[in-house]
């Protein structure tokens, strides 16, 4: 081949492979923002798919003091949460229990109060239950950074032939990385063990070895250190938690009216909780003509 063939064949080849490089860039998804995004800010979601970090200017969130007749679970949340930030060894946690109940509403108020006053304050970020399987790669983004991260997902459970449990499994303890030191994980669900009844059932009735089959179904909420149970509450634990947000914002409503009230309203509902609780508040208000700031 003479030298203007060679050439031209080389040029060829350049131009496929810039294509193919071109091609093979467009489909790759976008690059994940690492630290950079967590250096400032106290509060992130996890998305992946759509860019990595992405931080929360305000987070949806009552007081702490507004959380009525949860009291237990509130301290013990509390101080495995205020013993993590400061340093100290901390356990995962599950809050599991009924709808409704403030579980999701107690993580986030309980990391606004152990960040108040602090310096060094604590990181939330928010990890969505369909981005579960990502989080060894968001892991390997915290591990190298200086500050102390609360990881939290809410309504967490996992479904008949769903594997991406185990992935939350080999987050939390296992593989030979472990949990990041500056790493916590905290999850909120209906499910007790985080499966449904009937699964753990029928692997128990079905399978060659049920008690083995049983054990790696359960195991998951086993990495939990901490479970926190939550239940329906009482007439009383709902009327507290109506007087305590009527006291909160100051609406402006008779005793003997606010009580027949709220009462009326759980019985449509056909349920007691606080966020019927919540729910009645902002109806109430609405009515009055008052604002919820």
């Amino acid at each position: 081949m003479d030298q203007a063939g060679k050439s031209g064949t080389d040029g060829d080849t350049a131009q496929l492979l810039a294509r193919i490089a071109a091609a093979l860039e467009r489909l790759s998804p976008p690059p994940v923002a690492g630290l950079a995004a967590a250096d400032t800010g106290e509060a992130f979601v996890w998305e992946p798919a759509g860019g990595g970090l992405v931080a929360v200017p305000q987070v949806a969130r009552v007081p702490l003091s507004l959380l009525k007749g949860i009291e237990p679970q509130r301290d013990t949340l509390f101080a495995n949460t205020a013993r993590f930030a400061g340093g100290l060894p901390a356990n995962n946690a599950l809050l599991w229990g009924a709808r409704g109940m403030g579980k999701s509403s107690l993580i986030k108020a309980v990391h606004a109060e152990v960040n108040h006053g602090r310096a060094d304050k604590l990181v939330l970020v928010e990890v969505h239950r369909e981005d579960i399987a990502t989080l060894p790669q968001l892991l390997r983004i915290l591990r190298a950074s200086s500050r102390r991260f609360l990881l939290y997902c809410d309504d967490l459970s996992f479904d008949k032939d769903d594997t991406s449990y185990k992935s939350l499994k080999a987050a939390l303890e296992g593989g030979l990385e472990g949990r990041p030191d500056n790493v916590i994980f905290y999850a909120s669900s209906n499910r007790r063990h985080l499966m449904p009844r009937d699964l753990v059932d029928n692997e128990r009735g079905t399978a060659i070895n049920p008690g083995e089959a049983v054990e790696e179904k359960v195991s998951l909420s086993d990495r939990f250190g901490l479970w926190l149970g939550f239940h329906n509450c009482n007439q009383d634990d709902y009327l507290a938690m109506v007087n305590g947000y009527v006291a909160h914002y100051g609406l402006k409503i008779a005793p003997e009216n606010l009580r027949a009230r709220a009462l009326a309203w759980a019985i449509t509902r056909g349920a007691r909780s606080g966020r019927v609780a919540w729910q009645f508040i902002q109806d109430l208000a609405g009515e009055l003509g008052q604002k919820l700031d």
